[in-house]
């Protein structure tokens, strides 16, 4: 069995993390897996060498900042490779340029193009356990890339489709995939198995398990995903494909709460062909992503026109919106940071009727006013003030009973 192994900051945040994550590489060949490990930073290091890319007044030279961030990853896949070859085993770190790992040229969040695993194998077939440095590539002209925060689970993933691994295994610090967040509501309850669209959108909605780019990675090649914790020997959550999840047993798998949201609403906005187009050209164009987006019915030929954007692109959209306001002859431009978003998710929803109509229920009873609604096939979210994002997840999550529900693993 070939088993890509990832392993985040936290779980080589030490020298002590490194140890006991290399016995668990070591148990894992001693039973006859062949393995590939790939490595974060060690917690703390990507953020301390940002800061000293700013210390410098480098922050927005991004070259040069994948080279120095890529630094991290670099000493966990040494210190690793060190580890298990002093506990007895055999291994050998790996690069990116090593690994051969090739991305497209958009610094500090490039895109993996192709892998090849060639000499990867070659390590295998002597016996050895590749360690490979996450996070990080080479674009066509040999620069050092970084895929960006989480970038090291897009990695294995990619990896473990590259060698067509029998399982990609993510460590990290938490036990797997939660109903939601369980420093929210105590009683979230893990989750054994999950489809790769539920992952997906929870990882979008605010789900911090894993990076989105890896999920939809995973989903692409079929890449059968276990997220576990690095600090226990319990099974964690399969992230698997519809057909292997059991999806009749429950309608809402997941609560998820995204507090880094705002929104913007242009007023008196007229309403003419093109309108639309007009207004987000500029925030495509500025890199800002647009979430959210609600049109209300025309009066007298003007429109409000509502979305949200990402908290921290606040003050971009605003840059990119306030000097277009003569220009599109609209009345004004407001907005309002302290809002989140809350949204509940499950396959399941797809043969269910009366979900949304129950969690906006649900809500009302609660006293919390939506003030935006989006729904999917398997998703529905709602815009709410910031101080009842957290008191909406537990209503919500006790509503759909969460807490006793389960799918089979």
């Amino acid at each position: 069995m070939l088993i890509v192994q990832k392993y985040g900051g936290t779980s080589v945040g030490s020298i002590e993390r490194i140890s006991k994550v290399a016995d668990r590489v070591l148990r894992a060949r001693r039973h006859g897996h062949e393995v590939v490990v790939t490595v974060s930073a060690m917690a703390g290091e990507t953020d301390r060498l940002t800061g000293l890319a700013a210390d410098v007044g480098g922050r927005d030279q991004k070259r040069e900042v994948d080279v120095l961030l890529a630094t991290g990853e670099q000493a966990s896949a040494a210190l690793m490779a060190m580890k298990i070859n002093a506990l007895g085993g055999q291994a050998v770190s790996f690069i990116a340029h090593q690994a051969r790992v090739h991305t497209d040229s958009a610094f500090s969040r490039a895109r993996i193009k192709q892998i090849d695993v060639s000499a990867l194998r070659r390590a295998l077939q002597h016996g050895q356990i590749p360690v490979v440095a996450g996070f990080q590539g080479m674009d066509p002209d040999g620069n050092i890339t970084t895929l960006g925060r989480g970038g090291t689970d897009t990695t294995a993933v990619a990896m473990a489709a590259s060698l067509s691994a029998d399982v990609c295994e993510i460590y990290t610090d938490v036990k797997g995939v939660y109903t939601t967040d369980p420093r929210i509501c105590p009683n979230a309850r893990l989750i054994p198995r999950i489809t790769y669209q539920e992952m997906l959108e929870l990882a979008s909605l605010g789900a911090k398990v894993l990076q989105i780019r890896s999920v939809e990675v995973a989903s692409a090649y079929g890449v059968a995903v276990h997220v576990r914790s690095s600090f226990c020997e319990e099974e964690g959550t399969m992230v698997v494909s519809d057909d292997d999840a059991s999806l009749e047993k429950v309608v809402v798998t997941g609560v998820s709460l995204d507090t880094n949201e705002a929104r913007i609403t242009v007023r008196g906005l007229p309403l003419r062909p093109g309108t639309q187009s007009d207004v987000f050209r500029p925030l495509g164009n500025r890199g800002v992503v647009v979430d959210m987006i609600v049109q209300n019915p025309p009066t007298e030929g003007r429109t409000n026109l509502s979305f949200t954007v990402p908290r921290d692109d606040l003050d971009a959209a605003l840059e990119e919106i306030h000097p277009l306001i003569k220009t599109w002859d609209a009345e004004s431009v407001v907005n309002d940071p302290a809002v989140a978003k809350v949204s509940i998710v499950g396959v399941g929803m797809r043969s269910h009727s009366g979900v949304a109509q129950r969690m906006f229920e649900l809500l009302a009873r609660e006293g919390v006013e939506i003030l935006m609604i989006s729904t999917s096939e398997i998703k529905v979210s709602c815009i709410v003030n910031n101080r009842y994002g957290e008191l909406a997840v537990r209503v919500l999550h006790d509503g759909f009973n969460l807490a006793q529900q389960g799918r089979e693993a």
